[in-house]
């Protein structure tokens, strides 16, 4: 067992022996049970303690995040020979569904041009640390709305700023280009493309293959800023058996075999209906019960004001997670840390 975890390791980059996956050692908060000594080269504030311990600082008047999320104890099986010599694929040896949220609030004008800088980060990472991995990335805007309500009004005749962003008037918005948590692939208004983005695949989200990959990704995640910021409650959606059943718009993203990690991105989600406890409880029933097949990462404060549902989500409900400044120069360095978290999280993952 042990020696099929370790290959997990490996193949991301950090063999390290065992103590590697006890402790918390890729720089960044990883809750888990608490341990005998103090874990070393964590910056968290939740290294030492459980998350359900944190869960009342929130203020969201949640039951204890330990209801939907326990804390994780790493276990490292030293088990027979035989054991090593049938081993069982670990999930992250061969697959990661990536999700990105991002916010189609006003504000995030003015963060545009740096998330828009951080693609190339984003993708190299992905390309380079995840190159032998089967990948899926997909991209939800936090809006339940289709374009501009604005700009489709005055459509056909276009008069004013709407006419300088040549907006798509001859688009006919699909019940999934206008439901909640659905993939994007023609992001509309402003600060968006106006245009349809080239799938290879058909679908919602990219597979690994996609030719510009990099083009790809910029013209799905350029959600534009013409409308909402409900974070927590699309990423629900996204991974719902409403919308990844067959049939449905999210078809084919989400693998029972895969990894999942999904980064936030926006201002401090006040908008989304329901309750973080709600929405972490669906991804954890979309991935059979096992929180620790997630990944998080929340582009917005470290702080985790009490006010942000989605990072109340991140911090308080999965181990795994990873937080990081909206003021930050840059995002592909924060994007590079939270995804070392995989490392840790495959040592535990193997699928049934």
């Amino acid at each position: 067992m042990w020696a099929r975890r370790l290959a997990c390791l490996c193949a991301l980059g950090a063999c390290q022996g065992p103590s590697a996956v006890a402790s918390s050692s890729f720089g960044t908060s990883i809750t888990t049970a608490p341990p005998a000594t103090s874990s070393s080269g964590s910056t968290g504030d939740a290294t030492s303690t459980s998350s359900s311990s944190s869960t009342s600082s929130t203020g969201s008047g949640d039951d204890s995040a330990a209801s939907v999320a326990s804390s994780t104890t790493l276990l490292l099986d030293v088990g027979a020979e035989q054991d090593v010599e049938s081993p069982q694929p670990a999930g992250c040896q061969g697959k990661i569904d990536f999700l990105f949220v991002i916010s189609r609030d006003y504000v995030m004008a003015e963060v545009q041009a740096k998330l828009v800088a951080a693609f190339p980060d984003f993708i190299d990472t992905i390309e380079t640390k995840f190159a032998d991995f089967d990948y899926h990335i997909m991209i939800a805007d936090a809006d339940p709305h289709w374009g501009w309500p604005g700009c489709t009004e005055q459509c056909p005749a276009l008069e004013g700023l709407c006419g300088t962003l040549d907006y798509p008037c001859d688009h006919v918005a699909s019940a999934c280009d206008k439901a909640l948590g659905a993939g994007t692939i023609f992001n509309a208004g402003l600060n968006a493309p106006n245009k349809p983005c080239d799938l290879a695949n058909g679908r919602r989200y990219i597979e690994k293959g996609q030719p510009d990959l990099l083009g790809t990704f910029a013209c799905l995640a350029q959600v534009g800023t013409s409308g909402y910021n409900r974070l927590g409650e699309a990423m629900a959606a996204a991974v719902s058996p409403a919308m990844t059943g067959a049939g449905d718009c999210n078809e084919g993203f989400l693998r029972d075999d895969a990894l999942l990690m999904v980064t936030f991105i926006g201002p401090p989600d006040q908008d989304s209906l329901g309750k973080p406890k709600e929405w972490a409880q669906a991804v954890i029933d979309a991935k059979h019960g096992d929180a620790d097949s997630v990944v998080m990462f929340r582009i917005g404060s470290e702080t985790c004001p009490v006010y942000d549902a989605a990072c109340t989500l991140a911090k308080y409900y999965f181990s795994y997670h990873h937080l990081s400044n909206q003021s930050d120069a840059e995002y592909g360095p924060a994007f590079e840390v939270a995804t070392d978290l995989v490392a840790t999280a495959c040592s535990a993952f193997i699928p049934g």
